[in-house]
């Protein structure tokens, strides 16, 4: 299997959008300390004066979007020193639009410029768009905002080829010294930025946006990851939370090991799900019962684990990239014939397809560029949110549970914590419960067959927030909001527009 630090992802398309999602980052922190302010404005944090009286200064990037720049601290603790720069979009609303809807498509990683730019039309409601001006934002490392910065698109082609036996204490021993040398590149080429793009720093620089869009609260929609961030957010600020929905969310008391076994057997479960469904349209590549076809598949990625196959472009797709490409469609059960179909070929000794939802994941354009970065900040916010422990029989212990959970894809999902092992800035997340006491209402929304972030997570997150409610979507997929159903568009849009909060438990 190939090294760690570009080890199995966990990715989203939505709409157009490749939104990277993976293992998800929590981390919590005590509110800032605030200055008073007037009745109308929501208070500013002391010292930050000069961030957030920031003035916005828009202009036109293609059809009706309008892209701005914002500044922000580095290090929040030391808001003097070198700052970081957030790339922003929107589509602005109607003449009577309400202020601004904040979206995070999730990662770490995605980018949210992308999301309001391709997804935002085809995800949104007419009177959703029409009612506010929908604005994106690269969090901090991410895409167009200061980025973490690791390799040039031939590096990272050469380390998606890369293959390691982490069976062997020479093959960890290899792994080890390849995610050294992958972590010296990030600190490198990144520079001071890279100990500070955790999620409380980001969660803290949507308080800095919604100020200079000059909403007194924040309405915000986060799918995945961007749950974390929403959370996180009305945790340090629970005054400024306006309408606040969380699709897909994660329990931010989980930390690295539960988050990989969760989506472990999520997937797991979505793999069984998938080949029912395949066999049962009498058009499938796998026959039998479902465990004879589960085997399989088993047997396939032992074939590809032994040998890499090679597109026909030439390039290797070693097991890890096979495995990300073949979990691509599982994101949506609309999207379960594409599966089949790159499946059907792959057998007829054509890997195209499934390279291609790996490219999807990577972020690789056809011409061999890579756009946005998504694969480098997932490595360098997960490092610094979440504590590992790459001890070789930690590790092995948390690979045989995996393997024994999960059949199919729980290998696929081990020794990630060799990749932070080396990494320059220790980690600083805590996972522990967020309850955002004194928060308006929030909406939590999750998806049962969610194979991402498991319905539980869900359950776990509105269990927490003081004043959260629960909307469950009864469904295959990740996330909810723009590929269920009108149930789930209705409860979201007239929170949005009207403020009518859903019932708590309302199943859709």
């Amino acid at each position: 299997m190939r090294a760690p630090r570009r080890h199995l992802s966990v990715i989203a398309a939505l709409g157009s959008a490749a939104l990277l999602l993976g293992a998800c980052s929590t981390a919590t922190a005590p509110a800032p300390a605030i200055n008073s302010a007037p009745a109308d404005s929501a208070a500013i944090p002391a010292g930050l004066e000069k961030f957030y009286t920031q003035e916005l200064d828009w202009a036109s990037c293609g059809g009706v979007l309008l892209c701005t720049e914002l500044t922000v601290p580095m290090d929040y603790d030391d808001p003097s020193g070198k700052t970081m720069t957030l790339a922003l979009n929107k589509r602005p609303g109607g003449k009577n639009a309400a202020g601004s809807l904040l979206v995070n498509p999730g990662g770490p990683g995605a980018s949210g410029l992308e999301t309001v730019r391709e997804a935002v039309p085809n995800m949104f409601g007419q009177d959703l768009q029409r009612g506010f001006d929908v604005v994106g934002f690269d969090p901090r490392g991410v895409g167009s905002s200061t980025p973490v910065t690791c390799e040039q698109p031939a590096e990272q082609d050469a380390g998606r080829a890369e293959q390691f036996d982490p069976g062997s204490d020479a093959g960890i021993e290899e792994m080890r010294r390849d995610s050294a040398e992958y972590a010296a590149l990030c600190a490198e080429r990144t520079g001071d930025a890279l100990g500070f793009v955790d999620t409380i720093s980001a969660a803290r620089d949507m308080d800095v946006i919604r100020s200079a869009l000059g909403d007194k609260t924040l309405n915000y929609l986060g799918y995945s990851y961007g749950t974390s961030l929403g959370a996180n957010y009305a945790q340090l600020f629970p005054q400024n939370v306006g309408r606040m929905v969380l699709d897909g969310a994660l329990d931010p008391t989980l930390g690295n090991n539960e988050i990989t076994m969760g989506q472990a057997l999520g997937f797991e479960n979505e793999i069984r799900a998938y080949m029912q469904d395949c066999l049962d349209s009498g058009d499938c590549p796998f026959s039998g019962e479902l465990e004879d076809a589960l085997d399989q598949l088993r047997e396939l990625f032992a074939e590809v684990e032994a040998e890499p196959l090679v597109g026909s472009d030439g390039r290797s797709v070693p097991i890890i990239d096979f495995v990300n490409g073949f979990i691509v469609p599982l994101y949506d059960n609309s999207t379960w014939p594409m599966l089949t179909e790159a499946l059907r070929n792959v057998m007829a000794g054509n890997v195209d397809d499934i390279q291609y939802f790996a490219d999807l994941t990577a972020g690789r354009e056809s011409d061999g560029s890579y756009t946005g970065n998504g694969t480098a900040a997932f490595s360098a916010i997960n490092c610094l949110d979440y504590p590992m422990d790459a001890d070789i029989p930690t590790m092995r212990a948390e690979a045989q549970e995996l393997a024994q959970a999960a059949p199919t894809i729980g290998k696929y999902l081990a020794y990630g914590a060799v990749g932070c092992q080396d990494w320059k800035h220790p980690a600083t997340g805590n996972p522990a419960p967020l309850t955002a006491e004194g928060a308006a209402p929030i909406v939590v929304i999750g998806t049962t067959g969610d194979p991402a972030t498991p319905y539980a997570w869900s359950q776990a997150l509105a269990e927490q927030l003081s004043s959260a409610s629960l909307v469950t979507y009864e469904g295959h997929g990740h996330t909810a909001y723009g590929r269920s159903n009108d149930c789930i568009a209705n409860a979201v849009e007239s929170y949005f527009l009207d403020g009518t909060v859903p019932a708590d438990g309302l199943t859709c």
